[in-house]
């Protein structure tokens, strides 16, 4: 459990206010400590989202859903489940994801309709989940270790660092830039780039708020810069350190959900 005595939270706080202070100057670490904030807060966890999905000429849908979460370790493997609720044509449909630090992340998409589990190749990380503006790999994280990092600039408030991908051909961008929030480490907004310089996309963080003493993203935004389409996803009842047994985070799971960990 990371429920931390309030000396320690003390000390803890003088710690990081002193590290801003010095300023951090290696780009990797900083990306380190954002994926950290980003994805390992506490333990587990749950949430429930909503994500609105807007097209170009300003159609609607919507898509509402529960994530479970376990970490193994600290920045090491994790687990997440992902239960979609409403509408009705994605009622049922689960996506699985074991992120591994080492090797490609393994992910599936239960398609209740077909009774059809559906593995997504490393190939397809960076296509739209469930037809949102969020790529698969948004959901789950992209892995620090394919991309190279270089800090631009750091201010009072942010890190700005532009990241390149180590194998150019396996995803849509050239490079992106990433400004991170230096009191949290959270990513507050990343702007994607082509190979011409032209913003394509763009990531931004539009509301957080502290949960049991983590700063937790409540609203964010992908906008397609091409058309002005975008999606928003927002959270509620989000819980940490439930104690969520690893038998959950299983094939199983995708057919028989774990009803009392959903509500």
């Amino acid at each position: 459990m990371k429920i931390l005595p309030t000396l320690f939270i003390l000390s803890w706080s003088m710690l990081v206010f002193f590290a801003q202070a010095a300023d951090m100057k290696n780009a990797n670490e900083i990306i380190t400590k954002a994926n950290l904030a980003s994805y390992y807060s506490a333990d587990d966890g749950s949430a429930q989202a909503r994500m609105v999905i807007v097209d170009a000429q300003g159609n609607k849908q919507m898509r509402q859903f529960t994530i479970l979460r376990k970490d193994q370790a600290d920045l090491g493997n994790q687990d997440m489940l992902v239960f979609f609720s409403r509408p009705t044509d994605v009622k049922g449909t689960v996506f699985r994801v074991v992120k591994k630090v080492e090797s490609d992340d393994d992910r599936w998409l239960y398609l209740p309709a077909l009774d059809l589990v559906k593995r997504i190749s490393a190939g397809d990380k960076r296509t739209s989940f469930v037809g949102a503006h969020f790529f698969y790999e948004d959901v789950s994280g992209r892995n620090p270790a394919e991309d190279n990092f270089t800090l631009l600039n750091s201010d009072d408030k942010f890190y700005t660092i532009k990241a390149e991908a180590k194998d150019k051909n396996s995803v849509e961008f050239d490079h992106y830039i990433v400004r991170i929030d230096k009191q949290h480490f959270l990513p507050m907004q990343v702007d994607y780039f082509n190979s011409q310089g032209k913003k394509t996309r763009t990531m931004e963080v539009l509301k957080t708020k502290v949960i049991d003493g983590f700063t937790t993203v409540m609203h964010s935004k992908i906008t397609q810069h091409a058309d002005g389409s975008y999606t928003e996803m927002q959270f509620r009842n989000v819980k940490y350190d439930l104690g969520l047994p690893d038998n959950i985070f299983s094939e199983r799971s995708l057919r028989n959900p774990p009803k009392a960990w959903l509500k």
